[in-house]
């Protein structure tokens, strides 16, 4: 126990942490720091320091927080723990005496590269300048256990103790025989780990924890499943020459044992790393991932959603994103009230109406668009240069400026794609005669201004001259060149290509389900990890209720929560709000999702018939089981102490993001990183469910479910029903139906005769 002479006490330590910590803390965690500060006073051990400082990475490891957390109070961190560090010293310097020798640390492992000290002689506790005592217990490499049977325990902290006292140890003579000088791991770690109170996380730790069962002869991956599943990756692989958030997706993907391999095969790792799970390995991929590092558009104050911070093209050699000027704002807020508005505007025409999905679609186009015109020409978008106050929607009216469009395009990408198609029809539909918005605005001929190269002063005195001329011109235009363009276009983005192993497989959906069956194998425990274990449990969900729906993105993520005795939201409030709703039907005993017909992207469709999509879950997969526990526990860790979206599937709510609602692109990354940690084989670790898949978004699973029932049934109708559509889109866009499994199908139904005989 601490002396009584020292002037820091528990009670001194609680009082500091009641004052200086819980304003910036939780309770939990200031909880979590108290235990730890008096710990290290009772057993006089220093608190780990990197120079002068708190090593918070260490720190953080040890109580199981997040080090971000703990660099945000460093500040009141520090005295408290300098005043341990000063407590231990002189707690030492009192009650040891100075002409003692010190004892060497141990260095025996059960490892072949561990060596086992020898065992002391009997004369060695008697020797001049040795302490008088009992003598130490020799390290044996593989000790015998005292007994053969034993009851299986269920968590890792019960499994450790459990084994080192069935071969006749202690966790600290454990300690000794496992655990090297140079591993930088502290006795107590593994004493927290006999306590439960954390887990192993760090690549040295685990590897500890491997020589722990080759000593004790336990199966390989023992302790891992007590643990059930990481909390997060490791952090301390060697990875220091990569920037620190390449680093925290890369460590998820890299074997316990990366450090200890030659640096040839760590480069082949992160090499195969990078390519299949990060980026995935497709051409349209590698594309992508070159052209997002060239940011280039126009950003309009009207348009809703996260904003990207700007970044003004300026000088040569750089591009970016530049704020539209007011004139070419208001021309597209003018837009976006033409084709949303419930009602045209009094003497204006017009043919459709865009919703809100699709109005955001179009003024992201629209930027990239302008975008292009302003960009500087010797950059690597190698765009017009055109000064942004010269842009204009009135620039669509001229056939030139789009062909110097396509062809950039084509130069950037080096063939024509369906792309270009939707663009120029965008142009005729904007020139078309009696409801197009361009031919019915002739006054925006007064906002053209020369631009050298593109648009001189002759032409805009033509157009002001002729507007609805100018206007049809473009429009043959436009038709002739989607004529031209579709004849040679390629397929860039191949939406199979990232699923190919699953749409192979003769039941596409089986093959798909073994995500999930991968997630519940590898799910943490929620006891130490609670919100990883929200967020796998998140990951599980999000799949399944794909795999059960069909649902595009969109319909999933805005898809309402309505707990069990609660008050479902009326079907005509549903349709104001466009967006369905789980709840609990006491009807059918299930849990149910009700979906208005106006919610969906093709709400007109025949599939519907203006009435609602109704589908009751099935209790199949341990489904409403995880459900539940999503209602009741893990929805509420995820969100914390931010608002209540309202949405089934909230996201992780943290200090740089206190939105837990999710958006297009946090959507997409959340089912993108389930399907990377858990859908994706990974050869150098052992895990993932599917050989061959590739990164990819919830979209794809519509792809899986028309397929499956295609290969079954031979039925685009039948498959359609599966994705809320109709025969022709499946045909289309969704199944992947080929000869061979036609012929299959048929084959199928021609053999019945002959195994009848």
């Amino acid at each position: 126990m601490k002396s009584t002479r020292s002037a820091l006490t528990p009670r001194r330590i609680a009082d500091y942490c009641d004052l200086r910590l819980a304003p910036l803390l939780t309770p939990g965690e200031v909880r979590t720091l108290q235990e730890c500060l008096a710990d290290l006073l009772e057993r006089n051990e220093y608190p780990p320091y990197r120079g002068s400082g708190l090593d918070l990475k260490i720190l953080a490891e040890r109580l199981g927080m997040d080090a971000s957390r703990l660099a945000h109070v460093r500040s009141s961190l520090q005295p408290i723990f300098d005043a341990v560090a000063r407590a231990v010293a002189e707690y030492r310097l009192r009650s040891e005496p100075k002409s003692a020798a010190k004892r060497a640390p141990a260095t025996g492992t059960a490892g072949a590269h561990r060596k086992v000290p020898a065992s002391p002689s009997p004369s060695s506790s008697v020797r001049k300048g040795k302490r008088p005592g009992r003598r130490p217990k020799p390290i044996v490499e593989f000790p015998e256990p005292l007994e053969s049977t034993r009851d299986e325990p269920d968590s890792f902290g019960v499994a450790l103790r459990l084994h080192a006292a069935r071969h006749g140890e202690t966790i600290y003579h454990l300690y000794n025989a496992v655990v090297r000088p140079e591993d930088g791991v502290h006795r107590s770690t593994l004493m927290t780990w006999g306590r439960g109170a954390k887990a192993p996380r760090a690549a040295i730790s685990l590897e500890i924890l491997q020589w722990v069962e080759r000593r004790y002869r336990l199966p390989e991956g023992y302790f891992a499943a007590k643990m059930g599943g990481a909390e997060r990756a490791p952090g301390d692989f060697n990875l220091d020459e990569i920037a620190p958030a390449e680093r925290r997706r890369l460590a998820w993907h890299l074997p316990d044992d990366f450090n200890r391999r030659p640096r040839s095969e760590q480069t082949q790792i992160l090499d195969w790393v990078r390519n299949v799970i990060v980026s995935g390995s497709t051409d349209y991929r590698r594309y992508q991932a070159a052209m997002m590092r060239q940011r280039y558009a126009v950003r309009f104050a009207c348009a809703s959603g996260p904003r990207r911070k700007s970044s003004i093209a300026t000088v040569e050699g750089e591009s970016g994103i530049i704020n539209a000027p007011k004139r070419l704002n208001d021309e597209m807020a003018e837009i976006l009230r033409f084709k949303t508005s419930t009602f045209a505007a009094f003497g204006l025409q017009r043919n459709g109406v865009w919703g809100e999905e699709t109005a955001s679609q179009k003024v992201e186009h629209f930027g990239l668009w302008f975008g292009a015109f302003a960009a500087p020409q010797k950059s690597e978008v190698q765009g017009f240069g055109a000064h942004p106050r010269l842009l204009t929607f009135a620039m669509m009216i001229f056939p030139q400026v789009w062909d110097w469009y396509l062809q950039w395009r084509e130069r950037r990408r080096g063939f024509y794609t369906k792309w270009e198609i939707d663009l120029l029809s965008i142009a005729a539909a904007f020139c078309r005669e009696e409801t197009g918005w361009l031919r019915q605005t002739p006054r925006l001929a007064g906002n053209l201004r020369v631009i050298d190269g593109l648009i001189s002063e002759q032409d805009i005195a033509t157009v002001r001259a002729d507007w609805d001329g100018a206007c049809d011109r473009m429009y043959k235009q436009a038709r002739r060149r989607i004529k031209e363009i579709d004849r040679v276009a390629r397929i860039h983005r191949d939406p199979f290509e990232p699923i190919l192993p699953v749409l192979e497989a003769s039941s596409p959906v089986g093959e798909y389900r073994k995500i999930t069956e991968e997630i519940l194998r590898r799910m943490p425990n929620e006891r130490h990890h609670p919100r990883s274990a929200a967020e796998a449990v998140r990951a599980f969900l999000l799949l399944r209720i794909g795999l059960h729906t069909g649902l595009r993105q969109k319909n999933l993520r805005e898809l309402l929560l309505c707990k069990r005795g609660g008050l479902p939201t009326a079907e005509r409030r549903l349709e104001d709000m466009k967006r369905g709703e789980l709840r609990w039907s006491t009807r059918d005993q299930g849990w149910e999702i009700l979906i208005p017909s106006v919610a969906f992207k093709n709400a007109n469709s025949s599939f519907f018939g203006a009435k609602p999509f109704r589908l009751i879950l099935p209790d199949l997969g341990r489904l409403y089981e995880i459900i539940e526990s999503w209602i009741e526990r893990h929805r509420a860790c995820l969100i914390g102490p931010a608002a209540d979206p309202g949405t089934f599937f909230v996201k992780t709510a943290k200090m740089t993001s206190t939105n837990a609602a999710y958006c297009q692109n946090t959507f997409y990354e959340a089912w993108r990183t389930a399907i990377q940690r858990y859908g994706i084989y990974n050869p150098w670790t052992g895990k993932g469910a599917i050989k061959g898949l590739l990164p990819h978004g919830p979209h794809n699973v519509r792809d899986v479910l028309a397929t499956h029932i295609l290969k079954q049934t031979g039925s685009y109708e039948q498959a359609s029903y599966a994705i809320q559509d109709t025969a022709e889109m499946v045909a289309q866009h969704y199944g992947r139906f080929l000869p061979q499994d036609k012929a299959e199908i048929a084959a199928r139904i021609l053999n019945q005769v002959w195994e009848a005989a």
